[in-house]
């Protein structure tokens, strides 16, 4: 296996310059601001905060209501702060936790769980290789594992240190997953659809597979230059974050760039291309991208949430199709569509897209 050098060893070599591999292209460094600035902006679209309180309450005008908010948030921005989401505040902090504390140990001691893409060994530690849509790095390790369902798992990937990391995130998986369910019967219904269609559609309890990946943004000497992560549009149905309170998602909103603000105990929520493709286009999968800066490190938290790679074919339901709204989307399996990103320039075409 080749060594990889990390971005964290980067980080600490002392650099003040950054390599340049880790250097966007020009017509992107245009629009890469300083991120504490950007949160504090007032003024200009604002990603909205979607409170799941009343979701499933047995007052129907009330429930109504709610779906209703989680329903024009999917419509219009395709990710949202999701609060009184009935995730345990406390779960969250131990999670957390257990994710700084694996990132505090030394390098060598996490290239124990070093993944290996060569091979097809996607789950463990590791950084990007310049195998993205411009050939460049990002500002990034991560580790990466399935979360759920746990017949599923392989627990000899996950970190063994620190010991709290397989009880709090294999507990916090089962919370995410009855969220999960509780958001896919929500917008179902806010489609006029029977409450388990959408989640029948994308594999159900027994097929739908929750994947974690804590990411990690080193302090960067020159945040101007660089990203955490490059402008995409995620894969999944859905996908939750958690992140440690420091800015650094920003969200391509009619042709601006717009930075997330922190909210406390939130978890923000992505619709992903999943469901934009099973609603034909009415449910945003929205561009983004990930900020980093010189002064504090930023983790995240995103678990992803995918249909089987092979079993299903992904394309627009047929009560989400007329002559007036043709298919937008052609039959694709999710591995399909994966292959299909990866090697269809369809970033660049969403980005030009997404700008006109």
């Amino acid at each position: 296996m080749v060594a990889v050098e990390r971005v964290e060893s980067l980080a600490k070599s002392g650099i003040v310059s950054i390599p340049k591999e880790y250097i966007r292209p020009k017509e992107e460094l245009e629009s890469i601001n300083d991120v504490f600035l950007e949160e504090k902006k007032e003024d200009g679209p604002q990603v909205p905060t979607i409170d799941l309180q009343n979701i499933e309450s047995d007052d129907p005008k009330i429930r109504e209501s709610c779906i209703e908010e989680l329903k024009k948030a999917s419509l219009d921005w395709g990710v949202m702060h999701l609060i009184n989401h009935g995730i345990p505040l406390d779960l969250m902090e131990r999670v957390k936790k257990a994710g700084e504390e694996f990132f505090s140990l030394p390098v060598e001691e996490k290239e124990k769980y070093a993944n290996d893409q060569a091979t097809g060994k996607i789950q463990g530690y590791g950084s990007k290789l310049a195998n993205n849509a411009c050939g460049q790095l990002e500002w990034e390790d991560y580790f990466f594992h399935l979360a759920y369902p746990e017949g599923k798992r392989d627990l000899s990937l996950w970190p063994k240190t620190p010991r709290d990391y397989i009880e709090a995130t294999s507990e916090y998986a089962k919370c995410l997953r009855l969220l999960a369910t509780k958001v896919f019967k929500a917008l179902s219904i806010s489609l006029g659809l029977e409450p388990d269609r959408l989640e029948k559609e994308v594999g159900g309890l027994e097929e739908l597979l929750l994947q974690m990946k804590i990411n990690y943004y080193p302090k960067c000497p020159q945040p101007e230059l660089a990203l955490g992560v490059e402008a995409h549009t995620d894969v999944s149905a859905l996908t939750f974050i958690l992140h440690n309170m420091v800015p650094g998602l920003q969200l391509f909103y009619e042709g601006k760039w717009v930075i997330a603000k922190c909210v406390p105990d939130s978890i923000v929520m992505h619709i992903g291309d999943t469901l934009e493709i099973l609603s034909n286009g009415k449910f945003k999968s929205i561009l983004h991208r990930g900020l980093v800066n010189k002064e504090k490190v930023r983790v995240s938290w995103a678990v992803f949430c995918e249909p089987p790679k092979d079993k299903i074919v992904l394309k627009p339901l047929p009560e989400m199709v007329s002559a007036e709204c043709p298919a937008k989307f052609p039959p694709r399996t999710f591995a399909q569509h994966i292959e299909h990103k990866l090697f269809g320039n369809e970033q660049e075409e969403l980005v030009s897209e997404k700008k006109d």
